[in-house]
Protein backbone atom coordinates (compact mmCIF):
# COMPACT_ATOMS: atom_id res chain seq x y z
CA UNK A 1 0.00 0.00 0.00
CA UNK A 2 1.21 3.50 -0.79
CA UNK A 3 0.43 6.82 0.81
CA UNK A 4 -1.06 9.44 -1.50
CA UNK A 5 -1.13 13.21 -1.08
CA UNK A 6 -4.32 14.82 -2.36
CA UNK A 7 -4.08 18.61 -2.22
CA UNK A 8 -5.12 21.99 -3.56
CA UNK A 9 -3.70 25.52 -3.25
CA UNK A 10 -5.85 28.10 -1.48
CA UNK A 11 -6.39 30.07 -4.69
CA UNK A 12 -8.08 27.06 -6.32
CA UNK A 13 -10.92 27.03 -3.83
CA UNK A 14 -13.35 29.65 -5.05
CA UNK A 15 -16.65 29.03 -3.31
CA UNK A 16 -19.77 30.97 -4.27
CA UNK A 17 -21.39 33.05 -1.54
CA UNK A 18 -23.48 30.97 0.78
CA UNK A 19 -21.90 27.62 -0.14
CA UNK A 20 -18.98 27.53 2.31
CA UNK A 21 -21.01 25.67 4.94
CA UNK A 22 -22.04 23.02 2.42
CA UNK A 23 -18.45 22.64 1.22
CA UNK A 24 -17.26 22.08 4.80
CA UNK A 25 -20.03 19.56 5.45
CA UNK A 26 -19.37 17.68 2.20
CA UNK A 27 -15.60 17.63 2.74
CA UNK A 28 -15.99 16.32 6.30
CA UNK A 29 -18.34 13.61 5.00
CA UNK A 30 -15.69 12.37 2.53
CA UNK A 31 -13.06 12.37 5.30
CA UNK A 32 -15.47 10.42 7.52
CA UNK A 33 -15.91 7.90 4.68
CA UNK A 34 -12.12 7.57 4.34
CA UNK A 35 -11.85 6.95 8.08
CA UNK A 36 -14.60 4.33 7.97
CA UNK A 37 -12.85 2.65 5.02
CA UNK A 38 -9.59 2.51 7.00
CA UNK A 39 -7.60 4.52 4.41
CA UNK A 40 -7.34 7.85 6.26
CA UNK A 41 -3.89 8.94 7.48
CA UNK A 42 -4.43 12.66 8.14
CA UNK A 43 -5.86 15.82 6.63
CA UNK A 44 -5.70 19.53 7.26
CA UNK A 45 -4.73 22.85 5.84
CA UNK A 46 -1.74 25.12 6.13
CA UNK A 47 -2.39 27.81 8.75
CA UNK A 48 -1.75 30.86 6.60
CA UNK A 49 -1.82 33.11 9.68
CA UNK A 50 1.45 31.61 10.92
CA UNK A 51 4.41 32.64 8.73
CA UNK A 52 6.93 29.96 7.78
CA UNK A 53 10.54 29.94 8.93
CA UNK A 54 13.51 28.49 7.10
CA UNK A 55 15.82 26.44 9.30
CA UNK A 56 19.27 26.12 7.69
CA UNK A 57 21.60 23.14 7.91
CA UNK A 58 23.65 25.00 10.53
CA UNK A 59 20.55 25.55 12.68
CA UNK A 60 20.02 29.25 11.97
CA UNK A 61 16.43 30.35 11.57
CA UNK A 62 15.20 32.98 9.12
CA UNK A 63 11.65 34.27 8.62
CA UNK A 64 9.98 33.07 5.45
CA UNK A 65 10.41 29.98 3.34
CA UNK A 66 12.64 29.48 0.33
CA UNK A 67 12.55 32.82 -1.48
CA UNK A 68 12.56 31.14 -4.91
CA UNK A 69 9.80 28.62 -4.18
CA UNK A 70 6.06 29.17 -4.64
CA UNK A 71 4.00 29.75 -1.51
CA UNK A 72 2.84 26.57 0.17
CA UNK A 73 -0.78 26.89 1.24
CA UNK A 74 -4.11 25.17 0.89
CA UNK A 75 -5.54 21.87 1.99
CA UNK A 76 -4.03 18.41 2.17
CA UNK A 77 -5.29 14.88 2.66
CA UNK A 78 -3.08 11.81 3.00
CA UNK A 79 -4.66 8.43 2.34
CA UNK A 80 -3.10 4.97 2.31
CA UNK A 81 -4.44 3.04 -0.65
CA UNK A 82 -3.64 -0.13 -2.61
CA UNK A 83 -3.56 1.47 -6.07
CA UNK A 84 -3.27 4.71 -8.02
CA UNK A 85 -6.72 4.06 -9.49
CA UNK A 86 -8.23 4.07 -6.01
CA UNK A 87 -6.28 7.25 -5.20
CA UNK A 88 -7.74 8.92 -8.30
CA UNK A 89 -11.24 7.85 -7.22
CA UNK A 90 -10.76 9.33 -3.73
CA UNK A 91 -9.26 12.52 -5.22
CA UNK A 92 -12.37 12.84 -7.39
CA UNK A 93 -14.60 12.53 -4.31
CA UNK A 94 -12.60 15.18 -2.48
CA UNK A 95 -12.62 17.45 -5.57
CA UNK A 96 -16.41 17.20 -5.78
CA UNK A 97 -16.81 17.96 -2.07
CA UNK A 98 -14.37 20.91 -2.12
CA UNK A 99 -15.65 22.23 -5.46
CA UNK A 100 -12.09 22.46 -6.83
CA UNK A 101 -9.54 20.29 -8.59
CA UNK A 102 -7.12 18.23 -6.52
CA UNK A 103 -3.49 17.41 -7.24
CA UNK A 104 -2.54 13.78 -6.63
CA UNK A 105 0.96 12.64 -5.71
CA UNK A 106 2.37 9.43 -4.28
CA UNK A 107 4.91 9.38 -1.46
CA UNK A 108 8.12 7.51 -2.12
CA UNK A 109 8.69 4.61 0.22
CA UNK A 110 11.66 4.68 2.58
CA UNK A 111 12.17 1.03 3.54
CA UNK A 112 14.04 2.08 6.69
CA UNK A 113 11.30 4.27 8.12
Amino acid sequence: MAKYLISFPSAAMVVPDGELGAVGRDARAVIDEAKAAGVYVFAGGIDEGVPPVLVSADGTVAMGGYPWAPTLDGGFTVLELPSRDEAVAWAARIAKACRCGQELRVFGIDPQS
